[in-house]
């Protein structure tokens, strides 16, 4: 089967990708702890069930309403989970009544990032906290059809700042296991690229791209975890984050605080 790589497959070989994403909802638990919380893009809302563990409300927020009907079902028994439709921005939600909004890998996405942040910081409540990741630019090697744009970590920051005071930049990284991964990953992708002399994939529509992208990452991550099982023994435990050498790090962590 193909999956969609920009939604959440929890099939073996995409383990790595999983708990890389995963780790940041296990890192906001601290944050959003007896808070409102709203997770934007929240796809499935496997993620939002989690900080509905922790906050006193949770609301997961996407564009796909097939999805979020197929997660009130299944999360039906949560009663302080809810799920609202919506594409963003604008959020569909009332000003000043978030204590926490997350967006995790999902800012790539939208067309104007600076909107979305003004909009993130209208919902918040005064001393409310913005934790937002996204993909480092500086580690990709190819073109995600998918993202609109990819941020680095000065260009990301200096958005941030048009709109919050507050501004903490941090690196996601991995440990030795997790880097040795994407070590196999990077020559996987080098391997392909080196047909495509003229980066053509990177100047053609992104339609053109969506289909061979999808299959080719499917087919890499399951050859992957075929080479090296150990992938599929990653978990959340083996990335960390950190201030240093921040450019080499795999994702940028942003904590913004509404003053």
């Amino acid at each position: 089967m193909i999956f969609d790589r920009e939604r959440p497959s929890f099939e073996p070989s995409n383990n790595v990708t999983v708990k890389r994403c995963f780790y940041a909802y296990e890192n906001a638990e601290h944050f959003v702890k007896g808070k409102k919380v709203a997770d934007i893009g929240c796809g499935s809302g496997y993620g939002t069930v989690h900080l509905a563990k922790f906050a006193e409300t949770a609301t997961g927020v996407d564009y796909s309403a097939e999805t979020l009907e197929e997660s009130r079902k299944e999360y039906a028994h949560v009663k302080n989970l809810n799920f609202v439709h919506g594409k963003v921005p604008p959020i569909p939600l009332e000003s000043e009544s978030m204590d926490v909004v997350t967006a995790f890998q999902f800012i790539e996405h939208i067309e104007d990032p600076v909107a979305f942040i003004k909009d993130v910081y209208r919902i918040l409540k005064p001393g409310g906290v913005f934790l937002c990741t996204t993909v480092n630019a500086k580690k990709s090697l190819a073109r995600n059809p998918f993202h609109v744009f990819e941020y680095d970590f000065a260009w990301m920051e200096k958005d941030f700042r048009k709109v919050f005071k507050d501004v903490e930049m941090i690196g996601l990284q991995g440990n030795e296991r997790v880097n040795k991964y994407y070590a196999d990953n990077n020559k996987w992708v080098r391997k392909i690229l080196k047909w495509d002399v003229l980066n053509l994939h990177k100047i053609v529509p992104a339609s053109w791209v969506t289909l061979p992208y999808n299959f080719l990452t499917s087919r890499m991550r399951k050859e992957l975890a075929e080479e090296n099982p150990v992938a599929l023994d990653i978990d959340t435990k083996d990335f960390f984050l950190t201030k240093e050498n921040l450019d080499d790090t795999w994702d940028i962590f942003v904590v913004a605080r509404k003053g």
